[in-house]
């Protein structure tokens, strides 16, 4: 007899070798008809996988985490099998899952067009609407590069003669149509019912660009159809919030391709740069951070010393003065260990803060920039403490607390929170292992932080913790971390005299709260859809007259503003006080002060606030109150 354990700890009993649909059958009709996939003893397999000893069960829905990615990578299979159907010609290369979707990339003689794509997408309901059985099959790998060979499908067989010889290789078939995978996937294509195809876009084979370029075309799939259109929803107020159409659109930036990765900041565009990074300077300063300045440019041998230049080199942007190698710093922690090792330290300077607003460059492959969230320039709110092993996790309280009120001041409540892991190939003692991952775990409890573990993750020589912040379309957005280091005051020889007079290494925790301000202000911009808060506001209000008799009266209420530190735009054109509003409502201005005959004669003034709202005429220094009073509670509203 063969014991199968379900979920719920209940048992079936079964005469010999079952499948995962046979159990599902045996459950009822209903999981029969609803199973994709099922996880036998914690690996997800296909339905039609034959359990021939006693194992643990759980069968895969659409439901589950596991049943959507089965789809998504039926779907691309699906995808796959419409292209051949309607251009023969073209060779198939890789399709896998990614997040929200799928690709799958094609050898072809022409680009795809909207029409292909359209044309490919109905194909794909056609085929699904067939509910044609999905099965496996086993092939020695020679026999199966030999296969897809006699198909024309020569970037199959590439992939296949990468395969150890000795090694079997599964293909599974739908209809027509086979492909190389190891699985699983749905039973039958008739699963596969929400589904769009989004776009076309180029791709190196094998990503390397000296290779053929492919074209990649996107999906994106989903278990009903409730799921695909709330997906797509979000998609098209994403594209709004775009920030590179933002950016243009409220003059704030543009990418040159003069100097590709890079950001070219306008005046509105610096002054919210200036603004986040003011704001991070008073954060420093009110938390105990002593802030440094480090140089651009270091010798290599500091890079070869921290293995850097071993590992990260083909990142870095290196240049060369009298026969000295030298790089562009990609990241800013070297820097501050050479500070830190300036004069002899004691376990009473401990812990000490550096911080730094540190321009990095890393050079990142033009394929992966992305507007400003991804660039090849870049400033960091950088900051190291070095402190004994004691303090990690007290420092860890300190730094979540504050991350928390960072965020929230920027309109952030969502946080996610992370804890990775040591990793196999790891530095350091068990021991050691063990305390710094005890301090990261205990630092985010005592925090009042729900957590969740990475296994692995962690960096060969500390563990650390990643805070990641949701917007208000529910996108994560890594930002925050906190890592322990101690390695590099080892490699660097740093160190501090302890109570018992000896020289001790210090651990080095390196933090960041918004981590790149060039990414950060992309994701704050995409948050608020450019209407941003009146205290990060480039422009904070506009004022406008209707005539020129009020202008001497309009230039002194925007005196007054001014001399309140206001961002004030003062707009006296010719032109209709209609056409001045709407022009102004574009630029999604926290507040629009208009100025007729009526208030100029009582001292008073109209105003609105962003979205339209009329809030009337009043005194002026009762607006001021109100704007100020915004800026200092950092309302996002």
């Amino acid at each position: 007899m063969i014991h199968i354990t379900l979920p719920d700890g209940s048992q079936r009993e079964f005469p010999g070798p079952v499948t995962v649909a046979e159990v599902a059958a045996s459950i009822g009709a209903g999981l029969a008809k609803a199973a994709l996939a099922g996880k036998v003893d914690g690996k997800v397999v296909d339905t039609s996988f034959q359990m021939t000893a006693d194992s643990a069960l759980s069968i895969i829905t659409a439901k589950d985490t596991d049943g959507l990615e089965v789809i998504r990578h039926s779907t691309a299979h699906l995808l796959a099998y419409a292209v051949k159907e309607l251009f023969p010609e073209a060779q198939v290369t890789i399709g896998p899952v990614i997040e929200h979707g799928f690709f799958y990339d094609f050898s072809y003689k022409r680009p795809f067009t909207p029409e292909d794509l359209a044309a490919i997408e109905k194909k794909m309901t056609q085929l699904a609407s067939l509910d044609e059985p999905v099965s496996r099959r086993v092939l020695p790998r020679d026999e199966a590069v030999a296969y897809f060979k006699s198909l024309g499908e020569h970037y199959k067989a590439e992939i296949i003669e990468s395969i150890p010889a000795d090694q079997d290789v599964s293909l599974y078939r739908e209809g027509k149509f086979e492909d190389l995978c190891r699985g699983p996937h749905v039973p039958s294509t008739g699963k596969l019912k929400h589904f769009k195809l989004m776009k076309v876009a180029g791709a190196y084979w094998r990503g390397d660009h000296k290779n053929e370029m492919l074209q990649r075309i996107y999906g994106t799939a989903w278990a009903t159809k409730d799921e695909l259109q709330q997906h797509l929803t979000m998609l098209e107020e994403a594209e709004k919030r775009d920030h590179r159409k933002l950016g243009r659109e409220l003059d704030l930036f543009h990418i040159d391709e003069h100097s590709p990765g890079t950001v070219f900041w306008h005046p509105k565009g610096w002054t919210l740069w200036q603004g986040v990074e003011q704001y991070m300077r008073k954060v420093y300063q009110d938390n105990g951070y002593l802030e440094v300045k480090g140089p651009q440019i270091i010798d290599k041998s500091l890079w070869e010393k921290t293995g850097h230049w071993d590992k990260y080199r083909e990142n870095m942007f290196v240049t060369e003065s009298e026969k000295r190698d030298y790089a562009l710093k990609p990241m800013n922690c070297p820097g501050h260990i050479l500070i830190y090792k300036q004069g002899l330290k004691s376990y009473r300077d401990l812990p000490l803060r550096f911080g730094e607003f540190g321009a990095c460059h890393r050079n990142e492959p033009s394929g992966g920039l992305h507007g400003i969230m991804r660039v090849r320039a870049f400033t960091q709110d950088d900051g190291h403490i070095f402190c004994t092993e004691d303090q990690i996790q007290s420092e860890v309280v300190a730094f979540t607390t504050l991350l928390q009120k960072v965020y929230a001041d920027f309109g952030f409540t969502n946080i996610i929170y992370k804890l990775s892991t040591r990793p196999e190939k790891r530095i350091g003692s068990e021991e050691s292992w063990d305390r710094a991952e005890n301090a990261l775990a205990e630092g985010l409890r005592a925090s009042g932080c729900d957590f969740e573990y990475l296994p692995g993750e962690g960096a060969f020589y500390g563990p650390k913790i990643e805070y990641t912040l949701k917007d208000a379309l529910g996108r994560p957005w890594q930002c925050g971390t906190i890592q322990v280091d101690p390695n590099m005051p080892e490699r660097l020889d740093a160190d501090f005299v302890g109570e018992d007079g000896a020289r001790h290494r210090p651990i080095m925790l390196h933090r960041a709260i918004v981590g790149s301000l060039e990414r950060f202000i992309g994701i704050l911009i995409e948050e608020s859809a450019g209407a941003l808060p009146a205290w990060l506001a480039p422009v904070q209000v506009a004022v406008l007259n209707i005539t020129d008799a009020q202008a001497d009266y309009v230039r002194s209420v925007a005196k007054t503003l001014q001399n309140q530190g206001l961002r004030v735009n003062l707009d006296l054109r010719n032109e209709k006080i209609t056409y001045k509003i709407r022009e102004h409502s574009m630029q999604k201005l926290p507040y629009l002060i208009v100025v007729g005959d009526k208030e100029m004669a009582a001292g008073t003034v109209a105003v609105r606030a962003r979205g339209g709202q009329d809030l009337g005429v009043m005194p002026l220094d009762a607006f001021v109150q109100k704007i100020l009073g915004d800026i200092a509670s950092k309302s996002v509203n």
